[in-house]
């Protein structure tokens, strides 16, 4: 590699893309003293603690109960940039936030996440589960730390069972309750 791209990889004005340079392209130890300084400064410089600052009390962004629908502005869309960003998943207000998205977000029986929260079903709305919106919460849950949560090797399992795979061939919705979701269970 180049080292004038080199020297702007590792510049400290971007802590994620040196965290990332150091640990991808130059292969340090992620125990090394550099690397551990390079994940620390993502949490204290930059975007993450602008990012955090604008945090609801409630562990959400923006309107809460327009987590998905409030577009790259709401909480779903928060926790994306904060995963993407390499954020500690072990710093308390990411916890809340995965917390306030597994309870409002996640349909508790199919264990797919949804654009809305229902009161009724204390989670979210069973007929408003999609396949990207859980795809994407399942990536950001991992990356910050949830992994091994029962409630995301369960949002990992809802794949198994509704993902489509028949883009050529139009096939109808193998649950009932997603049938008016055309647009994501339909034909593409």
């Amino acid at each position: 590699m180049d080292e004038r791209n080199l020297i702007w990889l590792l510049g400290e004005d971007n802590p994620t893309v040196r965290y990332l340079t150091l640990i991808k392209i130059l292969n340090i130890d992620e125990e090394s003293e550099e690397v551990i300084i390079a994940k620390k400064a993502i949490m204290t410089t930059s975007l993450v603690p602008k990012i955090l600052s604008k945090q609801n009390e409630d562990g959400s962004w923006s309107d809460s109960m327009r987590f998905y629908t409030d577009k790259y502005k709401g909480t779903v869309w928060t926790l994306l940039i904060l995963a993407e960003l390499h954020a500690d998943g072990n710093d308390p207000r990411i916890r809340k936030a995965c917390e306030f998205i597994l309870n409002h977000s996640q349909d508790k029986e199919s264990g797919g996440f949804s654009v809305s929260y229902s009161t009724k079903f204390n989670g979210g709305m069973p007929s408003q589960v999609i396949p990207c919106l859980t795809g994407n919460l399942v990536f950001a849950l991992i990356r910050l730390g949830y992994g091994k949560d029962p409630r995301v090797l369960q949002a990992i399992d809802w794949f198994v069972r509704y993902i489509r795979t028949d883009d050529g061939e139009y096939l109808s919705p193998l649950d009932s309750k997603y049938k008016n979701l055309k647009s994501c269970y339909g034909k593409h």
